[in-house]
């Protein structure tokens, strides 16, 4: 029973890193359109993410002829934690 338990908690931990990895990827998107930043979603989009964006800068570098890849490595960071926690819940 508490396998069971640790699993659906495990797995709503997997969807949630999946809704985050989305919105990366739509707040990657808006920043190549210079979307209106007085616009609630967007100011939404930008608080979520910015942090996860700040803790990737604070270690290496991603700024590369004015492309920023800390989304791309928020992203690789985000599967690789799912990968390893699928791997664990499928081998309880």
């Amino acid at each position: 029973m508490i396998v069971d338990i640790l699993q659906g908690i495990g797995s709503i931990f997997i969807g949630l890193i999946n809704v985050y990895i989305w919105v990366i990827i739509i707040s990657a998107l808006l920043s190549f359109v210079n979307p209106d930043p007085y616009n609630p979603i967007v100011q939404f989009l930008y608080r979520v993410t910015n942090p996860a964006y700040a803790f990737v800068r604070k270690f290496i570098r991603t700024d590369f002829n004015g492309l920023d890849f800390a989304p791309l490595i928020v992203i690789i960071g985000l599967q690789i934690v799912m990968v390893v926690l699928q791997s664990i819940l499928f081998r309880l």
